[in-house]
């Protein structure tokens, strides 16, 4: 906002000591629909653009999506997740949203903007004679990519929406009140992107022919596929699942980094469990990421919110041997001469020179490595682990407990010294409820626990039952509350979204 207010001072100064002379305005340069889009340089610039939409337009606004308002939906809202304060984080903790959620609003726009951009690139590269064939087609394979990402969390969060493609941009009508496309008519458009997608994106860009550096964070192969296998995981189709994580297994480009606490470091930027992940750098192309997971009153990460956070049942629940319980802020002395703890008990009071902390902040955005507001964490949106846990719940499905399944999973528990499993006395159903929990574990605030929960049968069971434990009611109704209110911002512009079944 200082600039813009700084340009009408300006502005206003100017009319005052020159309001009797002509403004004659050198003109440097002037992009027009005829003479953009000519250069590789230019399409290169209109895909940047999308990825910078994972976050935030520019440090000063990198909360949004990826940056961190994203977690809200999909963390904060389930059995794991917290906030301590009110306002919209605190109705989504609660499972009290509704339509004028801030955070709902936001979430939506961000991902409209990222589609808009994708459209846009698509649209004016297509036509493009000044780059070649290939180029042409890993731009479009990229924008594609990123596309479908976007519309797979807007389904995740609302289910039916709006399907706005490159198709729109030849004839927009601009004032249409268009109604929500399904789920199934979003999927089968998804399936057909990604396909495509995966045809053409290279599996790393070492020695690449067309950025020409090896650019970690674009979109890849193994991301196409991994996207597609998550896509059928929503719709059940297990027997896709195990056909795609194993294409991606087979591509030999990914396996799992040998501490988990190291993976999440500002320091560790890519590493080979990285398939897909938003990139940052602290500063100059920040986040906000440490401010909202860090902790309050801590003598070396100072100055934060606590505000995205985890409940102390889900805490409660990592064995003592697991390198993941490390993973967060539990006791420590702060900057108050109080020692901030875990409460004995449900309502305890605390003694002197303690404080009973409501609930416990991860180190997993929130490393003491960090110093700087706007900080350099990674966001993996797509890892490696996930692949394994994902065939794994995919086998376990069609044909129960195997060794396969079982070993896949040890795999992730193995890297974190977890109690491993055992597959004598295992049944479909008391391994998918491991596998569940594991993805907690392993996932906790990483955009994937709400839609586990809803794909397993679990969110208002699970939801509900630690509501209820704390003293707080029960608030998750299915079916309606699997997906979430459209924002009511949106309904006024389009009365063809209908919250009427969602409330």
């Amino acid at each position: 906002m200082k600039k813009y207010t700084l340009l009408l001072f300006l502005l206003a100064a100017g009319a005052q000591f020159s309001c009797n002379q002509d403004l004659d305005p050198t003109v440097y340069s002037n992009l027009t629909n005829t003479n953009g889009y000519q250069t590789k340089s230019d399409a290169i610039a209109a895909i940047n653009s999308i990825y910078g939409r994972l976050k935030g337009p520019a440090v000063g606004d990198n909360f949004s999506y990826w940056a961190t308002r994203h977690f809200a939906l999909t963390d904060i809202a389930t059995d794991l997740g917290h906030c301590q304060y009110g306002g919209d984080p605190g109705q989504l903790s609660l499972g009290t949203w509704n339509s004028t959620n801030g955070l709902l609003d936001e979430d939506w726009k961000a991902m409209y903007k990222l589609i808009a951009n994708a459209n846009n690139a698509i649209f004016n590269i297509t036509p493009m004679s000044g780059i070649t064939a290939a180029e042409k087609a890993q731009f479009i394979s990229e924008a594609k990519f990123l596309r479908a990402s976007a519309y797979m969390d807007l389904t995740d969060s609302w289910g039916p929406v709006i399907l706005i493609t490159e198709a729109n941009l030849g004839s927009p009508g601009y004032l249409d009140q268009t109604p929500p496309s399904s789920v199934e008519e979003i999927d089968a458009f998804l399936v057909k992107e990604l396909t495509e997608a995966a045809d053409v994106l290279p599996v790393n860009y070492k020695s690449n022919a067309i950025y020409g550096t090896n650019d970690v964070g674009r979109a890849t192969k193994g991301a196409a596929l991994t996207l597609l296998a998550k896509l059928y995981m929503r719709s059940h189709e297990w027997q896709k699942v195990v056909t795609l994580t194993q294409q991606v297994m087979a591509l030999n480009e990914y396996s799992l980094y040998p501490s988990y606490l190291g993976l999440f470091k500002e320091s560790n930027k890519w590493c080979s469990e990285n398939i897909f992940s938003s990139l940052s750098d602290a500063n100059t192309n920040g986040t906000e990421l440490l401010n909202h997971f860090g902790p309050i009153d801590h003598p070396v990460v100072q100055n934060r919110w606590q505000y995205y956070t985890v409940n102390w049942d889900f805490y409660n629940t990592f064995g003592d041997e697991d390198d993941r319980k490390k993973c967060f802020f539990p006791e420590f002395m702060g900057t108050d001469d109080l020692l901030h703890k875990q409460a004995p008990s449900l309502g305890a009071q605390p003694p002197a020179g303690e404080f009973y902390m409501p609930d416990v902040s991860t180190r997993k955005y929130a490393d003491d490595e960090t110093t700087t507001y706007y900080d350099g964490h990674s966001v993996n949106i797509l890892r490696y682990a996930d692949v394994l846990l994902s065939r794994a719940e995919a086998l376990n499905e069609i044909s129960g407990p195997t060794a396969e399944a079982i070993n896949l999973i040890n795999q992730v528990k193995g890297r974190s010294h977890a109690k491993l499993l055992v597959l004598a006395g295992l049944t479909k159903e008391t391994l998918r409820d491991a596998i569940l929990q594991e993805r907690g574990w392993e996932l906790f605030y990483e955009g994937k626990r709400r839609a586990d929960l809803i794909r397993m049968n679990k969110y208002d069971v699970l939801v509900n039952a630690y509501h209820l434990r704390v003293g707080e009611s029960a608030q998750i109704k299915m079916p309606q509350n699997k997906y979430y209110t459209y924002p009511q911002s949106q309904v006024n512009l389009n009365p063809k979204l209908s919250n009427a079944d969602r409330q």
